[in-house]
């Protein structure tokens, strides 16, 4: 069942297309016509809209630009409907409007479900929705990564399982060394970084600060440098309070309060506002007489020892050489104390780490060498079915001769993992590189299928291998360009054959000039010219009925009145529909 159909293309101003529209089965479509009518326009046409490199020489002389629009009819929920909602496309009903825009200056422009779009988008689209194959355009399996990726899809379960198992190691491998490499690559900076922190801690454990400790040294440094001067204010503050002893005749605040409250003490029950301020007067008397034996104390304790003076100054000095550099105070330098030790427990586990991470990649890497064998082993059993049956197609295209093998190898790397004995280069899909070789007939040896075929062989390996693998990796639309090259008879009837086979799972479409395989063709297309040389509207017309014989005809033997052309032709229907 085809899930994207490929319904219309409108073309404008293309080559020798001025304006056209090319209406497509969604089973088998054959495009026929005259040698230089236009046919190929078709191929450049959807390569332009699948993203393909723009060249302003296609368009039309004398217009401005040239524009093909196409309409992809896709079920909601495939990747490529989700990619396009996810860039703004909008659906029509149940379908994808893509346009492409080429100027004769060359700017080029693509439009997506109403919106503009990168071209890279439409490629993107491309992969999921059209498989082109063209003589000078081998798509898809040329590519040595899509050649893996076309035999591990073929083989199904039996690679997939492993592959997922391989994946998942991988993954975590890589993790694993990427880790390991960033601590060994920066072991010289952290090993400088402990070195630095150690001898930072070593320095504040000798000197062995306490919190607030600088604050306290501060404060009794300014004591003891003012010591003299302190101790004669203290006293001269005490006399002034408490009297000269040595001086009977002195006046002190002390006995000068106790007269005033001896003064009003006589009168005070006379009037209780002058009671209360008796009251008072004693209270500052008793004041008087706790600061005086305060200051008289402090006088006393007063220590102007010059030797404790130094060694405040000492202790200061070698707490001063810690906050210039650690912190702003000795709270500070602590607290970096503090987070030091943390950082330098992490960077001394450094080797322990390393020798885990090590054990773990070691562990890992032997893990992803049994899985990547076990993957070599699944595909080598997949790529002999897989040659085999594309072998057996290519016997009836025209190729009774031609072996088709593939070439599973990996690379000697002393970086990668070990597999059957020798160390080779792996990646996420495994140590394998699987490449496609041909042998187009005895006695040639199997070349890469890109070198060891020409045009027209390359075109029948790729409908052979499109064939095999159709009902494992289904592409929605397939566009054959020249798959008939250098082929008649009997194998140009086997290709018609086996094109309406691939079309009973996806839709073909197939630009060729054998009558015997547009005779298998659900819908065929001819594209003719107009007197003055172009291609309009009306010049691509869909066949029936007597204009398809009478192409038919045309296609056989140059002449549409032929009676046994035309014989032939109807014949030529006739075992097409029998075969269907």
């Amino acid at each position: 069942m085809v899930c994207s159909v490929l319904e219309e293309m409108r073309i404008r101003s293309l080559g020798v297309i001025d304006d056209a529209v090319v209406e497509l089965s969604p089973g088998f479509t054959a495009v026929t016509g005259e040698t230089g009518a236009g046919k190929t326009m078709v191929v450049t046409s959807l390569g332009l809209l699948l993203g393909g490199r723009a060249d302003p020489a296609l368009v039309r002389i004398g217009a401005g630009k040239a524009v093909v629009e196409g309409r992809i009819a896709v079920p909601a929920g495939a990747a490529a409907v989700v990619r396009a909602e996810e860039a703004g496309a909008e659906l029509d009903d149940g379908a994808l409007l893509i346009s492409r825009t080429v100027s004769a200056e060359g700017r080029s422009r693509a439009h997506l479900g109403g919106r503009s779009v990168p071209v890279g988008l439409l490629a993107e689209l491309a992969d999921d929705l059209v498989a082109v194959h063209g003589q000078t355009d081998q798509q898809g399996l040329l590519k040595l990564s899509r050649q893996r990726g076309a035999l591990d899809r073929y083989a199904g379960d039996a690679v997939a399982v492993p592959l997922a198992k391989y994946g998942e190691a991988y993954r975590r491998l890589r993790a694993v060394a990427t880790e390991l490499d960033e601590i060994t690559t920066r072991a010289r900076e952290r090993a400088q970084e402990a070195d630095m922190l150690r001898y930072g801690l070593d320095e504040i454990a000798a000197v062995e600060p306490r919190a607030g400790e600088d604050v306290e040294l501060a404060e009794e440094a300014e004591r003891l440098g003012h010591a003299e001067a302190l101790s004669s204010a203290a006293t001269a503050a005490h006399a002034a309070l408490a009297g000269n002893p040595e001086d009977p005749e002195s006046i002190d605040a002390q006995a000068l309060v106790a007269g005033a409250h001896r003064a009003l003490e006589t009168v005070r029950s006379h009037d209780p506002a002058l009671a209360a301020l008796a009251e008072r007067i004693g209270e500052v008397g008793i004041l008087l007489g706790d600061v005086a034996g305060e200051l008289a104390g402090y006088a006393d304790d007063l220590d102007a020892d010059p030797l404790r003076l130094a060694a405040v100054e000492e202790r200061r000095a070698a707490l001063n050489a810690l906050t210039r550099k650690y912190g702003e105070d000795v709270n500070a330098v602590l607290a970096w104390a503090e987070q030091s030790a943390a950082r330098l427990t992490e960077l001394d586990g450094d080797d322990e780490r390393i020798a885990e991470l090590t054990a773990e990649r070691d562990a890992l890497s032997t893990e992803l060498g049994a899985l990547a064998q076990a993957l070599t082993d699944a595909r080598a059993e997949a790529a002999e079915r897989f040659a085999a049956a594309v072998t057996a197609e290519l016997a009836s295209l025209a190729m009774p001769h031609a072996r088709v093998s593939f070439d599973i190898r990996q690379t000697e790397d002393p970086e990668g993992v070990e597999v059957g004995g020798r160390t080779v280069a792996y990646g996420p899909s495994g140590v394998d590189e699987v490449e496609l070789l041909l042998a187009p007939h005895p006695g040639a040896p199997p070349r890469p299928i890109a070198k060891g075929a020409s045009g027209g062989e390359l075109s029948r390996v790729m409908l052979a291998v499109e064939v095999v693998f159709a009902g494992t990796d289904p592409v929605p639309t397939y566009l054959f360009d020249e798959v008939d090259a250098g082929v008649g008879g009997k194998a140009a009837v086997e290709i018609g054959r086996r094109l309406a086979k691939l079309a009973k799972s996806a839709q073909v479409v197939v630009v060729t000039h054998l009558p015997q395989v547009a005779a298998f063709a659900d819908r065929q297309l001819l594209v003719e010219k107009t007197n003055d040389g172009s291609v309009t509207r009306s010049g691509v017309k869909v066949l029936e009925g007597e204009d398809r014989i009478r192409e038919l005809s045309r296609m056989l033997a140059g002449q549409e009145d032929s009676e046994t052309a035309r014989a032939h032709a109807e014949e030529l229907l006739a075992t097409a529909r029998a075969d269907q």
